[in-house]
């Protein structure tokens, strides 16, 4: 039981990094099984399995010179329950980023809902949702954004 519980948090923790990285086809990969979807108010977008997961992470976000987002996703306060082959798991993940000329800060906080199911005896996402709770100066991490 405790090597589920830690691969399922290890799921949540590649994410972070590989998005952080801006790996878009590393991240876009642990939605093979399943999709990925963020929530603002009533808006929805979501995409499923890793091809479009991977073609809309890379269309959002602003890649730097450095070739990463010059962010951290810092992803606290996480629950995780088993049930069997199945399991969900909710976290709240607050976004930081600096550049050159962008200071330290908070971007975005909000929580992630997850789904997961074994598949070949491996955890998988089947379903991600991510709910924007609180949105700080996002200019310079979504591509085209300004601070709306």
């Amino acid at each position: 039981m405790f090597e589920d519980w830690l691969a399922i948090h290890t799921l949540l923790m590649l994410f972070a990094e590989r998005i952080d990285a801006a790996d878009f086809a590393g991240t876009a990969a642990l939605f093979a099984h399943g999709s990925y979807s963020m929530r603002r108010g009533d808006a929805t977008i979501t995409f499923t399995g890793a091809a479009e997961a991977e073609a809309g992470f890379a269309r959002a976000a602003r890649r730097y010179p450095d070739g990463t987002l010059r962010t951290k996703h810092v992803i606290t306060n996480v629950i995780i329950e088993l049930d069997g082959d199945t399991a969900t798991s909710r976290c709240y993940c607050t976004v930081f980023q600096a550049t050159d000329d962008f200071p330290l800060q908070p971007i975005a906080a909000g929580s992630y809902h997850d789904r997961f199911a074994k598949v070949d005896g491996r955890w998988r996402f089947t379903e991600r949702m991510f709910v924007s709770h609180l949105r700080g100066d996002i200019s310079a991490h979504v591509a085209g954004a300004g601070n709306e």
